[in-house]
């Protein structure tokens, strides 16, 4: 069996070295994203992987399939990247991973106590020998409510850690989760808008919800409401969050995640230009935080991640199916 890794970053070398080593797997890998430039390197390969940044469309699908490749992994949770459709469609087998929620649900609360007691304008102060507190007042967990959209495996792990905080919880899914009914309180979209204090998002990515917290649905939020996002950022309409931040409608946003956050995040870029004007701009306000989508990134997600890819490539190869087929 041959395999191509596309995206390889240096943590995952060694992983993907020994899983070789192990099945007797010939492995090809580059850190470039798979396009018309690098698709020769799928040439003779059996299966292929990647991470989020390489977009599978159509007309490369064809191509990858005319290289002789037969199966796709994307080592991420989300694939919208992919036209897994059109992939099946042709018979290339496609499978995503899954992954312990527990880290992407810590770096959720991370922010929401980072943005509720106001710890970027404070770092800033002490960079400059300011200790003052003036402007630094928070406010504590059990006062408030949160409303998480999305109670997915992700979403169900960021209640579960809040009931220990000892606030009011909200939940919106269409598909309700049995196990946190017990600490959390389902409600429609609109009831969640209306009357949480913090708002995280955990929703998957559809031609449904892309864009969902718009100005439309701002205007629903409390005045000073703290929006989280460490899902996509396409679920968010940039402009219209810019706007609820300058009118002092949004309190603060934490955001691990960017539209077109693509060859921005996790390049170095200290002696180059930011091609993304709503980032830049956005950034300079003391109540929003960016991280560089980076909730996910812990030893074990990672080798998790690369692991269930692997071995989902491995799967199709011997038997035709695996468990995280899409």
């Amino acid at each position: 069996m041959k395999i191509t890794v596309y995206e390889k970053r240096p943590y995952e070398e060694e992983i993907i070295k020994e899983f070789g080593q192990k099945h007797n797997i010939e492995i090809v890998s580059t850190d470039e994203i798979l396009n018309e430039k690098t698709l020769y390197l799928s040439k003779g390969s059996d299966a292929v992987t990647t991470l989020g940044y390489s977009t599978l469309n159509a007309d490369l699908l064809d191509k990858i399939k005319a290289n002789g490749v037969k199966f796709l992994s994307t080592r991420t949770i989300g694939y919208n990247h992919y036209d897994v459709k059109y992939a099946k469609q042709i018979g290339l087998k496609v499978s995503n991973v899954s992954y312990a929620p527990n880290g992407v649900a810590d770096f959720t609360i991370m922010l929401m106590l980072i943005s509720v007691r106001k710890y970027k304008p404070a770092m800033w102060r002490q960079n400059v020998n300011d200790y003052t507190l003036n402007g630094l007042m928070g406010r504590e967990m059990r006062h408030l409510t949160i409303g998480v959209l999305g109670t997915g495996r992700i979403g169900s792990t960021v209640i579960k850690n809040l009931s220990g905080f000892g606030c009011k919880i909200l939940a919106y899914d269409k598909y309700e989760n049995e196990n946190i009914k017990n600490i959390a309180q389902y409600v429609d979209f609109d009831t969640l808008l209306k009357n949480s204090d913090i708002i995280t998002i955990h929703m998957p990515l559809t031609a449904e919800n892309y864009g969902i917290i718009n100005k439309e649905n701002i205007a629903k939020m409390k005045t000073g409401v703290i929006i989280v996002n460490t899902a996509r950022g396409e679920l968010m309409n940039i402009p219209d969050l810019t706007e609820g931040i300058e009118s002092k409608k949004i309190g603060a946003l934490a955001l691990d995640v960017f539209q077109n956050e693509d060859e921005i995040y996790h390049h170095y870029l200290s002696t180059d230009i930011i091609k993304n004007r709503d980032m830049a701009y956005l950034r300079q306000f003391p109540n929003v935080v960016l991280t560089q989508h980076m909730a996910f990134f812990t030893d074990s997600v990672v080798e998790e991640m690369i692991s269930n890819s692997l071995n989902s490539l491995l799967s199709f190869y011997n038997t035709g199916t695996c468990t995280n087929e899409l």
